[in-house]
């Protein structure tokens, strides 16, 4: 049970893939945990879910429903459907006030929040994001191996995006007159087979969620069936902000520095997921939110006298 002032041993903020994760581990440890989720997972746009061992190709939100309803079965988990606006620390761990006004506290934190994408303002592109419009090969590529694709320069990691993607298919490096490459990185692109395209997309075109075409600024429309994506991230919410996290730069954007424990920069807050990686997968969420739940019951244990080491 958690100390006098505290309502949960452990609050994880964020109920998709990290998040669930580390509540599953706490669960099985018979924490009173409770799971905040806002219903706004970073791959509700996508149909399926890849690389997921066991559950390749399934919809995300089937898989979240079905993770969900097992770890509710654990007698010692809440859920509360809600957004924390607000976190500090107390005397006894942290609080955090939620959109609701009510206020909950632990004496751990999980923050698993997630990212949001910020893509390119380009007509065509919004409606086909998680469709036709990816950011992930190795989630969606398989899907459109060997169809023309494209990959639409955003920023420098565009660049690798274009010596990659050919492993799927055609691929026109659309540079957007951001990222020109140099004359060897040409030399390695066209060795790949990529052709590179200095003029401007405009627009992306065709039926439905379906991609056929890039619209130029010259007026041609190339064929393109997927799009690959590098979109700038930015966190979700300011939690870990308000409570004095460190962030680091990533190629996309910052992310939340954490340890090979799942440790923040501050006593007693853990995270995991897209939040606090350079890298973004479902299976790589789902290992980060294991490793986040058993640090923060590590940590529960080392607070009690003579069982663990500090």
């Amino acid at each position: 049970m958690g100390i006098e002032g505290s309502d949960y041993e452990v609050v994880v903020v964020g109920g998709s893939f990290a998040g669930l994760s580390a509540a599953l581990m706490l669960a099985r440890a018979r924490k009173r945990v409770l799971v905040i989720d806002a219903g706004r997972p970073r791959n509700r746009f996508a149909a399926h879910s890849h690389g997921v061992l066991g559950h390749d190709g399934k919809a995300p939100q089937d898989l979240l429903a079905e993770a969900l309803t097992q770890l509710m079965a654990y007698p010692s988990v809440s859920l509360k459907q809600a957004i924390a606006t607000t976190a500090e620390r107390t005397a006894t761990g942290f609080a955090l006030r939620l959109d609701s006004g009510e206020r909950v506290s632990a004496r751990k934190l999980v923050l698993a929040t997630g990212v949001r994408d910020v893509a390119p303002d380009l007509p065509g592109l919004r409606e086909r994001w998680g469709r036709s419009v990816l950011h992930c090969p190795y989630c969606h590529g398989f899907e459109y191996a060997g169809r023309p694709l494209g990959v639409l320069a955003t920023g420098d990691v565009s660049l690798h995006q274009a010596m990659l993607i050919p492993e799927w298919g055609p691929t026109t490096y659309f540079t957007q007159q951001l990222t020109d490459p140099d004359a060897e990185t040409c030399r390695q692109l066209q060795a790949l087979g990529v052709r590179i395209e200095p003029v401007p997309v405009l627009a992306l075109r065709g039926e439905g969620q379906a991609l056929a075409e890039a619209v130029l600024a010259d007026g041609r429309a190339l064929p393109v069936e997927a799009m690959f994506v590098a979109p700038r991230i930015e966190p979700v919410g300011d939690l870990a902000q308000q409570l004095g996290c460190e962030f680091a730069d990533g190629l996309l954007g910052p992310y939340l520095k954490v340890d090979e424990l799942k440790r923040t920069s501050v006593p007693g807050v853990f995270a995991a997921g897209d939040l606090a990686a350079p890298m973004h997968s479902a299976a790589l969420a789902l290992a980060a939110g294991a490793m986040a739940g058993l640090s923060a019951h590590r940590s529960l244990l080392e607070e009690r006298p003579g069982l663990l080491a500090a």
